[in-house]
């Protein structure tokens, strides 16, 4: 016989059972609404009981998006290589067609997050249709961009054996199709979805680009782990950077409260042609010229003219 069975327990073993179930039920209540409690007195709490049921963002989905949004960008290489040119364009259309309903859905719950609650439920969905045409719309400029990256990743890198090589293997190819991506987004107004963007692309690569810096074409990280761009860092055409690179912001001016003042111009502008080797870091709203070398390690806080080559071992310039 099993003393276990709640058969074979007696009337005052099943009472205390009992009075224990209560009193572990009785914890887990009052440790739930304690949490909900908290969680309130949070300012960034997404629950709002006013004009529009909160609904956040899906992380899962807005991965799934870019995903999709990756075989349309590279068609043949992660998706449609089986179709014929005709075959092609219906199949990217109906895979656009997928995306845009998906990522509008993503759009409206990421204004509704951001309004805490004060907006018009009928507006965001509104403006969420209106800016994901916009994005759609966009899509061929962003794959112009990126062919031009994938280029200047073959020629800039002797271990390349062809362009194809670069989009299924490099990292920085896929950070940058991330934050071409999240770019666009960002400079609709989307609020969290580009930051969910870039981030994917950062926990998987080790790039972490914000998606409101400005990239122009033919960028290129090689190799890439631990590199950093800040959200108001400006980089011109054909620049290529090596992995542990810095684009940061050397201070943050506070308010009167003591805290960092939002949206204002603090990281560097990297002019055309520049190449910043390994672990450099510069900082602040300086300017590198056109054409300059930064060598590994350096630490920059002063703006350099075009033309220049600046080596870690002393900090001073070389022609």
């Amino acid at each position: 016989m099993n003393e276990q069975d709640p058969e074979c327990l007696s009337p005052l073993a099943k009472e205390r059972g009992q009075i224990m179930d209560d009193l572990e039920k009785s914890s887990i209540n009052q440790t739930a609404k304690r949490i909900v409690d908290a969680s309130h007195k949070l300012s960034f709490h997404p629950y709002s009981p006013q004009n529009c049921r909160i609904e956040l963002p899906s992380r899962s989905n807005c991965i799934d998006i870019v995903q999709r949004l990756r075989s349309v960008l590279f068609p043949g290489f992660f998706h449609f290589s089986e179709f014929s040119d005709e075959g092609m364009i219906f199949h990217v259309g109906a895979a656009l067609d997928r995306i845009a309903i998906n990522l509008k859905e993503q759009i409206r719950r990421g204004f509704c997050f951001s309004c805490g609650g004060d907006g018009d439920l009928q507006q965001c969905d509104q403006r969420a249709e209106s800016i994901t045409r916009t994005f759609i719309k966009r899509l061929p400029d962003v794959m112009l961009l990126l062919i031009d990256d994938v280029q200047a990743a073959y020629e800039g890198d002797p271990a390349a054996q062809s362009p194809s090589e670069t989009i299924f293997c490099y990292p920085g190819i896929y950070a940058i199709t991330n934050h071409r991506i999240a770019h666009e987004l960002y400079r609709l107004g989307v609020p969290v979805i580009p930051r969910i963007v870039s981030e994917n692309a950062h926990s998987i690569t080790g790039i972490d680009i914000h998606p409101g810096a400005t990239i122009g074409r033919s960028f290129f990280i090689d190799h890439g782990t631990g590199v950093v761009i800040g959200e108001t860092a400006i980089i011109g055409n054909r620049v290529r950077i090596y992995q542990g690179v810095t684009l940061g912001a050397k201070s943050f001016p506070l308010d009167e409260k003591g805290n960092p003042i939002k949206g204002i111009d603090r990281h560097p502008i990297i002019e055309d042609d520049v190449v910043i080797y390994a672990g450099a870091t510069i900082l602040g709203r300086i300017t590198v010229g056109a054409r300059s070398v930064i060598g590994g390690n350096v630490w920059l806080t002063q703006s350099v003219p075009p033309d220049s080559s600046i080596a870690q071992a002393s900090g001073k310039e070389y022609k």
